[in-house]
């Protein structure tokens, strides 16, 4: 009895062993006969409206956009990660990922080590203070005052070169991993003295987290503050095949339907500048 459950087990061993090989190679066959690309975009899954989780799956503006490139693609399907804003760059480096969408804005040292592509929203920055300071006005107040900003960040380095130019009268900066709803309930809260962040995403934070004690100051800008989404280098192909599909939404429509549904209004780039 015990030698025939034991070739029973043998034989039952085997043919578990061979199902699993059997559904792997079907599904490296269902990937030959797909003879697609996967792309990974990352993404930190904030701010909203840019892109965020709601009953747990991953949406907002960015995150349909990219949806909406992939669409139909018979060379490239599309996987979403999510991770630290640190970690996006990081992934980028090693070819972890292969794009990224985050609320990303341009700088020259990101252009150095990255591809941009086309621009997909217009977002200019604001300073966020509370209601009842009367005593910040304009980027020219905020000596001696303080505020949170994540590291590497677009704010981060402003308020850091603005920093160097000003050594007698320094902003103080709190650096943080919290994401952008935390920062807020936190400024309203007067943990500190303001905040610079994009127009779109401030107006939804007060809106949906009730922040009415606080106030929107217009910052000027002599650049159009565009979000892009960012590729590895060597990302050539999938660049041109971006730029290409976000003229192509442009043009039929897609980005200014999405702008109102995520943003409530246009906040499309210029035209000329979807290149």
């Amino acid at each position: 009895m015990k030698k025939i459950l034991k070739y029973t087990a043998v034989i039952a061993g085997v043919l578990a062993g061979a199902t699993l090989v059997a559904c792997s190679n079907e599904k490296a066959a269902d990937n030959a006969t797909s003879g697609k690309k996967e792309i990974v975009v990352a993404t930190n899954a904030s701010p909203k409206p840019f892109n965020y989780e709601e009953d747990g799956k991953l949406t907002g503006y960015e995150i349909e956009l990219v949806r909406a490139i992939f669409k139909d693609s018979d060379k490239y399907e599309v996987k979403f990660e999510t991770t630290e804003w640190s970690g996006i760059f990081a992934g980028l480096d090693s070819d972890r990922y292969h794009m990224a969408v985050n609320n990303i804005s341009y700088t020259e040292e990101r252009a150095g080590k990255y591809l941009y592509a086309a621009p997909t929203a217009k977002n200019p920055n604001v300073l966020v203070v509370n209601k009842d300071d009367s005593t910040i006005k304009s980027l020219d107040d905020i000596g001696g005052k303080s505020t949170e900003v994540v590291q590497g960040t677009t704010t981060a380095g402003q308020l850091e070169k603005y920093n160097e130019e000003h050594a007698d009268n320094p902003t103080v900066l709190n650096y943080t991993k919290a994401d952008f709803q935390q920062i807020m309930g936190r400024l309203s809260d007067g943990k500190f003295d303001y905040k610079i962040f994009d127009k779109v995403g401030v107006e939804t934070v007060i809106k949906n987290q009730n922040l009415n004690n606080l106030k929107v100051i217009e910052l000027p800008s002599d650049q159009q503050p565009y979000v892009y989404p960012l590729l590895a280098k060597g990302q050539d192909e999938l660049k041109s095949f971006v730029d290409k599909r976000i003229k192509e939404l442009y043009q039929d429509g897609t980005l200014e339907k999405l702008s109102q549904e995520f943003f409530g209004g246009n906040y499309l780039p210029a035209e000329a500048d979807v290149k």
